[in-house]
């Protein structure tokens, strides 16, 4: 088992042995049982983690109940200070984990989704200010997104995007808590870009790219409901203009045959006429229509080729 701190970084993803255990920070493991609920117990809470369905009054208590830790644990030192920390990201933890679903379906596993999600409580626990008038979710929840974000920035990329783009990704996930804190709200592109030192352009560039984090398969159904796959609904590549390359290419070697040559080329290959139909319009057999043809072709050819080194 890999512990997980609230120092991980780099692309391993920090990991709960068999998604059994929930880290709460301070080095402390919480089980899940088999019906997916977190319990533990400590002297002055016990706390039940279950997904998250709670109605205006339970989230406003849980709202109240992480304040009050939050200021008991600024009165305290370790290591009661660490165990209501741990108690705040404990009472959090659904909060982290249905924000790690909506990146789900995006090529990271959804248990390493949930990981990089309560390492983001675990930092917003230790770096929350209570003198701050915003509340903690406020702040916990774009700490929480940047850790997501910074997390498909360096390790989820299947089509990277510029370097410069990537660095502004991850320079706008680590100010974005500080001022929403300080802001009371979510920072604009234009309050952002000026705690970075940028321009608001730039800044929008980065929130934009959203990254190429999975593969979309061409065998995969189109949707259509003739049931064909995407690959099949690719419309052809344009050849419109390599059409009138050819076009201009071969007008002028076709000028340089006779009315008789331009007919049967025409017949040939604009009316789609055989040789033995070429031969009733022209009053010839089908055996010299083919001559005819293989004679004209072969001086298209060589017009064509002229000065066109041959190979050795």
């Amino acid at each position: 088992m890999t512990l997980l701190t609230a120092h991980s970084n780099g692309c391993n993803t920090p990991r709960v042995d068999s998604a059994a255990w929930v880290w709460s920070g301070g080095g402390k493991w919480f089980s899940r049982d088999a019906t997916d609920r977190r319990t533990t117990t400590t002297r002055f809470l016990t706390v039940t983690i279950a997904p998250v369905h709670a109605d205006d009054d339970s989230k406003q208590l849980i709202a109240d109940t992480t304040q009050e830790l939050l200021a008991e644990a600024e009165r305290v030192p370790d290591p009661r200070h660490q165990e209501l920390l741990d108690e705040v990201v404990v009472l959090n933890a659904p909060v982290a984990r249905s924000m790690a679903s909506r990146y789900r379906r995006k090529g990271v596993d959804a248990d390493d989704l949930e990981q990089v999600a309560y390492l983001g409580l675990v930092k917003a626990a230790n770096g929350y200010r209570l003198d701050e008038a915003t509340a903690f979710l406020a702040y916990a929840i774009p700490t929480i997104r940047g850790e997501l974000k910074r997390y498909f920035r360096d390790c989820a990329w299947v089509v990277r995007p510029p370097r410069r783009v990537q660095e502004m990704q991850g320079n706008i996930a680590a100010a974005e808590p500080e001022l929403t804190q300080r802001l009371g709200h979510l920072p604009t592109n234009q309050e952002t870009a000026e705690a970075l030192g940028t321009a608001a352009t730039e800044v929008a560039e980065a929130s934009s790219v959203r990254g190429c984090f999975n593969t979309l398969s061409l065998d995969a159904p189109s949707g259509m409901e003739n049931g064909t796959s995407l690959l099949e609904a690719v419309p052809a590549a344009e050849d419109g203009y390599e059409l009138v390359e050819n076009v201009h290419t071969l007008a002028p070697a076709v000028d340089g045959l006779g009315d008789r040559d331009r007919r049967i080329l025409e017949l040939r290959f604009c009316s789609g006429f055989t040789q033995e139909e070429i031969g009733n319009e022209l009053g010839v057999s089908q055996m010299q229509v083919s001559r005819l043809l293989r004679t004209i072709l072969d001086r298209l050819r060589a017009e064509l080729t002229r000065g066109i080194p041959r190979p050795t």
